[in-house]
């Protein structure tokens, strides 16, 4: 059991290594931007089908993080630790709120992208209105995207501190820090990483 408990935890930790999908949309949108504001089928369609292909890996990687979380749980100090740790309850909460605003985007506003990218179409000019069109919602899943990858690293944070907490202060620095950041990647390209 303490095998399996053990490779639990590295498939939780990982899989939240990989939920950084949000950081990598927001750096495509950012790329994307330079380009100018005029669609471009070729572009627009690849820039679209990563990030509409990566909302399920997302689902992928949030789903093993949940069942891992809960096999650590059972095999560890049980269920009620959700209840009993408010650390547990924090990110079990976060992770329902990143599964549902996940679905919001994948489900409600990227089809409503798609629906106005079918009439841009190769080697023709897109309608005159097409940008105007689509900037509401593009704007919307950018501004959804920073609010998850601020849950994410938030969570992280909460992760390394479920048994061991730091102290009130390293964990509000931390989680200020989540908050700039997270705005940083939604505003530039980051190019130098941190920076």
């Amino acid at each position: 059991m303490e095998h399996i408990y053990n490779i639990a935890k590295f498939v939780h930790v990982i899989s939240f290594v990989f939920m950084s999908i949000p950081l990598f949309n927001l750096i495509i949108v950012n790329e994307r931007a330079l380009m100018g504001p005029s669609l471009n089928y070729e572009t627009d369609r690849y820039f679209e089908n990563i990030i509409k292909r990566g909302a399920i890996r997302c689902f992928v990687f949030q789903w093993t993080v949940f069942i891992s979380g809960a096999v650590i749980l059972t095999l560890g100090s049980g269920l009620t630790a959700i209840f009993s740790n408010w650390v547990l309850t924090v990110k079990t909460l976060i992770l329902i709120l990143l599964m549902s605003l996940l679905s919001y985007v994948h489900f409600s506003l990227q089809p409503k992208i798609e629906k106005l990218l079918v009439s841009l179409s190769p080697g023709e000019q897109p309608p005159e209105d097409l940008s105007e069109k689509l900037l509401p919602f593009r704007i919307q899943r950018k501004k959804l995207a920073t609010i998850c990858l601020f849950l994410v690293i938030t969570a992280i944070i909460l992760g390394v501190q479920t048994y061991t907490r730091f102290h009130p202060f390293v964990s509000i620095a931390l989680i200020f820090f989540a908050a700039g950041f997270s705005i940083r990647a939604n505003k530039s390209l980051i190019r130098f990483g941190w920076f």
